[in-house]
């Protein structure tokens, strides 16, 4: 089901019955005391525990996104919103050549939202072909249930700590932080946004228990498997 663990010959099998296939896209950023690699790694996650009973593959996560307000951060690695958009039709484009027609693309990072515009252009010039864009994070139920656990979740908080986000033997930081001014934050430089931010984390608290955000990724890969059985119409 993943393509990492596929030859071509079993895509091809693949394709002699179904067309369907999953995308994830993540990005290589500060998130505080998690990983650099949170978004891929969620995105990633997601889109293959969704998938597997369905047997749809799942390529490897685009591990790259537009992240330019955290570039003085190190580790960040930000590309420019027009080479994500290129990278992002590039990769439809292969995707459709060999045969895909029905293309999920499980989003894992806000800031490649404008991608999106690159698979309704490509959508628009090739008319046989269904892609959905699902940003799985803020998906309506996932994030109900987001709500119902904590109204304070923002970027490197506790609604980004799963235990595969986690950095082993590092304790995560007590008490809840105050969320900051998001309006102020995009207006500012790097440097500056380094500053205001300090360790990263928008707000809130830096953990809550696994058994709600087990709960949390419950649904948010039933809501997955929902678009990628029944969203193409």
């Amino acid at each position: 089901m993943k393509i990492a663990d596929m030859n071509w010959m079993q895509v091809e099998a693949w394709l002699a019955s179904d067309d369907r296939c999953v995308v994830p896209l993540g990005s290589t950023e500060q998130h505080a005391y998690l990983s650099l690699a949170v978004d891929s790694i969620l995105s990633e996650r997601v889109a293959a525990e969704a998938a597997e009973p369905l047997g749809v593959p799942v390529f490897p996560a685009l591990a790259y996104g537009i992240t330019p307000s955290f570039m003085a951060y190190p580790g960040t690695v930000s590309l420019r919103a027009e080479t994500h958009a290129r990278v992002v039709h590039d990769v439809l484009d292969s995707l459709y050549r060999t045969g895909f027609r029905r293309i999920l693309l499980v989003n894992g990072h806000g800031g490649n939202t404008p991608s999106q515009a690159a698979a309704l252009e490509f959508m628009g010039a090739h008319g046989d072909c269904r892609i959905r864009f699902h940003n799985w994070w803020n998906a309506p139920r996932t994030l109900a249930r987001v709500m119902h656990h904590d109204p304070v979740a923002s970027h490197a908080s506790w609604m980004e700590n799963f235990p595969w986000t986690r950095l082993a033997n590092l304790a995560q930081p007590e008490g809840r932080k105050p969320m900051v001014d998001l309006d102020r934050l995009r207006s500012l430089p790097p440097t500056e946004v380094l500053r205001l931010l300090g360790d990263g984390n928008f707000g809130g608290v830096y953990q809550r228990p696994d058994e709600e955000m087990l709960d949390i990724w419950r649904e948010a890969v039933e809501e997955t498997r929902d678009i990628l059985r029944d969203g193409w119409t």
